[in-house]
């Protein structure tokens, strides 16, 4: 890190329910090695107490109270609008921080100014040995809108055997734990907060490389995430959460010329998935598929007007913007071609995720 004093760093942890899990997580912060720091949590209309007991455990902790439950995007950027840091640190309630996991994304960010987010290793907490579901080594997107990660693809896990240790760009940080630029997000706007929750953060991380930011990933710093302990990805409301957001997500980024040749196999592709619930007798989860699709329907005017701001704030060509994407269906890939490990992808000439491994060291790389 440069010579300078450290910069303030600001966690925001938006809460809605759960003492133990949330008591791990701020024990697991209280052991920072990396100061300063200022730790808001944010009162999602939490109501089993456990916020009120955190204040009693934890009194260096600031809490911002919002009496209902808006939502991860909503209770993230409400801290974020009151985050006195450089940079903000979302953290999930579920998750646990390593003592030293702070320093090298500081020092990532410190020394390029370019990357307007990162996130460290996410290893799961219920199985120590694997990544986790919700960001594993770094998030990456095919061309239909559906993401994946450096060792989690769908609902296979890897173990990590330092496969992955590579400093690399990515194109999403995970919402469960990743770093943000303050002075980026000022450019691009904060999380959608009719995301209400999931994939929101890959949305906000696509506006980041369209105003021309960098999102990168830093194994050397690690933590450790419970997935699912709020929603596990199976129930129908994350089925439709994904699938909604998912669609509101590519209408909004992609390029009009982009977007009328993917939008229809994207279309395609939850039809394929409909009809599979249907075979398979799962009328709740198709019928979460077909709820996000009426949604969308039913929002087309508002879904216009975000697409209209996000486009005036571009910066890159469809042609440079196409070098952060998997340029194939992750879902052909997975199901059909049968490749479960991130290594197996056929990444192909400029998708092939770039290795920064001078950045890891002593960032010696300048943009």
């Amino acid at each position: 890190m440069k010579a300078s004093a450290p910069p303030l760093v600001s966690i925001i942890i938006p809460h809605w329910r759960g003492q133990k899990i949330l008591q791990r997580a701020l024990s697991s912060l209280r052991r920072l090695s990396y100061r300063p720091v200022e730790i808001l949590l944010i009162d999602n209309g939490c109501d089993d107490g456990s916020v009120q007991s955190a204040q009693q455990e934890f009194p260096e902790i600031r809490v911002l109270a919002i009496g209902k439950n808006i939502g991860f995007a909503g209770g993230c950027n409400f801290g974020m609008e009151r985050a006195a840091g450089k940079y903000v640190l979302l953290f999930n309630d579920d998750a646990e921080a390593t003592p030293d996991f702070l320093e090298p994304l500081v020092e990532l960010m410190e020394n390029n100014p370019q990357i307007a987010a990162c996130q460290p290793k996410i290893r799961s907490l219920e199985f120590p040995e694997k990544f986790d579901y919700a960001g594993a080594n770094g998030g990456f997107l095919d061309v239909f809108g559906f993401p994946f990660c450096r060792g989690r693809i769908f609902m296979t896990l890897e173990a990590d055997r330092g496969q992955y240790d590579d400093v690399c760009e990515l194109f999403w940080a995970s919402g469960a734990c990743c770093l943000l630029r303050q002075s980026a997000l000022q450019q691009t706007g904060l999380l959608d907060v009719d995301f209400f929750a999931h994939m929101e953060e890959i949305d906000l991380n696509w506006r980041l490389h369209l105003a021309g930011y960098r999102v990168v990933s830093v194994p050397r710093s690690v933590v450790r995430h419970h997935a699912g302990s709020t929603l596990h990805p199976d129930k129908p409301f994350k089925i439709y959460l994904n699938h909604r957001n998912s669609l509101i997500m590519m209408m909004k980024n992609y390029s009009a010329r982009l977007l009328w040749w993917v939008l229809p196999g994207r279309i395609l592709l939850d039809m394929v998935a409909f009809g599979y619930r249907v075979f398979h007798l799962d009328f709740q989860r198709a019928l979460a598929i077909v709820r996000a699709g009426a949604h969308v329907l039913w929002h087309l005017r508002s879904i216009q007007n975000r697409r209209r701001q996000t486009q005036q704030q571009r910066r890159l060509s469809d042609r440079e913007m196409m070098q952060h994407i998997y340029p194939r269906s992750i879902v052909w890939d997975y199901f059909i071609a049968g490749r479960k490990l991130f290594s197996k992808l056929p990444f192909a000439g400029k998708a092939l995720p770039q290795t920064y491994s001078a950045m890891s060291s002593a960032g010696e790389q300048r943009d």
